[in-house]
């Protein structure tokens, strides 16, 4: 039975609503104002909530901000009940995140119709996000073995060793055995790293509220300075900063500092991983069209046109390619990474020649990067 939370100062309106929704088998809990309805709301967790506008001390503007800044109750389905239809009432309640409007009086059916039709949404999103757990869980069940299994063993080879042969070994051989099991270790870490960003990723986007919630609280982060970062750290740690070009066009872009350097990282890691040592790896950024366009050419092995296409549905392209160790997950993250923040990934490549892997983020018109950058180095 769905339970609805009815916050009305009104009490024969209120008792109105009861009625109607008790003949529908809604498990029906009541507030007379604002203040008592955010209460029941953080503990009853109801399905949906009707909610007048005007009401004294806490209004319904109150109450829905209070429960969009509460994780917990962010996702819950919102009507607002009003005696007022002007334009600048919707735009204000809408802006803060309500699903649906009635004007006083509404007949019951219209009542019945805005329950329905938000929590038919409601429930479809639960599915889909289901779904997408589903995915998620199949997908880690068959990549972690793979991808774990190559640190794993040199672990656990070298331990042993250590333990059956360390009266022999020397100090060199030792030093060199600690360094391969730390190496191994480090590499594990990376890998369990990278699933935990890959299922935080998958759920964001199987669930528009979070989405929507993760984009509203970041604030727009400079790319060059990220770019850079992220480029110059993979081109050390596999001793190829002679092979690393960059030329970037700055520009600020909506989406955190840490997870564009995480997605540029992947790309480029990705571009050092499949190409040879002295070959260059060019990453360059501009501004076009309100959007910025991050390229990594390296000129590699290079994908074949199934395993570009592959990449749109990136479980089955995981599955694939888990069998060579660490292949896949990273331009996946970095593909989930831009579509959580309105941007695609594209490659073009050439076997046995090139591959262009493109970044696409809007960027973020409403910032003065002038000023921006005069906050920046005061």
């Amino acid at each position: 039975m769905k339970k609805i939370l009815v916050i009305e100062d009104d009490l024969q309106v209120q008792d109105n609503i009861y009625d109607i929704l008790s003949l529908e088998d809604f498990y029906t809990i009541t507030a007379s104002d604002g203040a008592e309805g955010l209460m029941l709301a953080q503990e009853e967790r109801p399905d949906l909530i009707i909610c007048d506008i005007m009401m004294p001390q806490m209004d319904g503007y109150a109450v829905l901000a209070a429960l969009r800044a509460d994780e917990n109750t962010a996702a819950i389905p919102f009507i607002f009940l009003t005696a007022k239809a002007d334009r600048d009432d919707l735009r204000q309640g809408m802006a803060l995140g309500a699903d649906d409007y009635l004007t006083k009086p509404f007949t019951p059916d219209e009542l019945r119709q805005s329950i329905n039709a938000r929590l038919a949404r409601l429930e479809s999103q639960q599915q889909q996000t289901q779904r997408q757990v589903d995915q998620l869980r199949d997908t880690i069940s068959y990549a972690l073995p793979y991808e774990l299994n190559t640190p794993l063993v040199g672990i656990i080879n070298g331990a042993h060793l250590l333990r059956t042969s360390y009266a022999s070994m020397d100090k060199a051989e030792i030093e060199e055995l600690l360094g391969d099991i730390e190496t191994s270790g480090n590499r594990l870490y990376a890998l369990i790293q990278n699933f935990i960003t890959y299922a935080d990723l998958e759920l964001a986007i199987a669930n528009p509220e979070t989405a929507d919630k993760l984009r509203a609280r970041t604030e727009p982060c400079l790319t060059a300075p990220v770019i850079t970062a992220a480029a110059v750290q993979r081109a050390k740690a596999v001793n190829r900063e002679a092979d690393l070009h960059l030329e970037l066009q700055d520009a600020y872009v909506q989406i955190s500092d840490w997870r564009l350097k995480k997605a540029v990282q992947e790309v480029v890691d990705n571009a050092f991983k499949f190409s040879p040592a002295g070959n260059p790896v060019k990453v360059i950024s501009h501004v076009k069209d309100d959007h910025l366009h991050i390229f990594v050419i390296d000129q590699g092995r290079g994908m074949d046109a199934d395993q570009i296409e592959a990449i749109g549905a990136y479980m089955q392209f995981q599955r694939r390619l888990y069998e060579r160790p660490g292949s896949g997950l990273g331009l996946a993250i970095a593909k989930l990474t831009m579509a959580l923040y309105g941007g695609e990934l594209n490659i073009e490549s050439f076997v046995g020649q090139q591959t262009t892997v493109r970044l696409t983020l809007p960027t973020a018109q409403d910032i003065n990067i002038a000023h921006r950058a005069d906050d920046t180095s005061a």
